[in-house]
């Protein structure tokens, strides 16, 4: 259970504290100085961003805890291979999601500071995936995460969830 718990330190850091600090440094507000109805419109897009950010973010900690047998943190990873619900589309929804949150909170807080870091943490989390986190996961789970990777994008979603038949 205490890793379960410490496992949320990584994206309470990248999606309050970090954005919250950046907040803090360049100045706190909502929008980006639009008209009343316009600014409206921006917020309510950033907000649905991150709600939907946020609604994939906790089912993805959910498949993990549950079907994987593991957590989202490097640490206490899967003991099972994850290929249901939306890791049928794409291979990282997780971090999907969170890029959706912090894009989400680019455009409610009009932060040309936290857009910079939802670019950093994506190249970040590019360079990890690319040379850590896949070669890990082929050798821990072997030919059925290969045939996944073939099949399954790393970022874009498939349009059609890939049902395990084509190889």
């Amino acid at each position: 259970m205490a890793s379960h718990i410490k496992s949320f330190v990584l994206p309470f850091t990248v999606l309050l504290v970090i954005p919250g600090l950046i907040l803090w440094i360049t100045g706190f507000r909502i929008g980006w100085g639009l008209s009343m109805l316009w600014e409206a419109v921006v917020v309510l897009a950033g907000a649905v961003l991150m709600g939907n950010g946020l609604y994939y973010l906790a089912m993805c900690i959910w498949i993990f805890m549950k079907v994987g047998q593991g957590t989202l943190a490097p640490w206490s990873p899967t003991k099972k291979l994850v290929i249901i619900g939306p890791y049928r589309q794409v291979r990282n929804p997780m971090i999907s999601s969170v890029l959706a949150i912090l894009l989400g909170e680019t455009i409610a807080f009009g932060s040309l500071g936290i857009f910079i870091w939802f670019l950093l943490f994506f190249g970040i989390n590019n360079v990890y995936f690319v040379f850590s986190e896949e070669p890990g996961l082929e050798k821990r789970f072997g030919e059925d995460y290969k045939i996944y990777k073939k099949n399954v994008p790393r970022w874009i979603p498939r349009l059609r969830p890939w049902d395990g038949i084509d190889r």
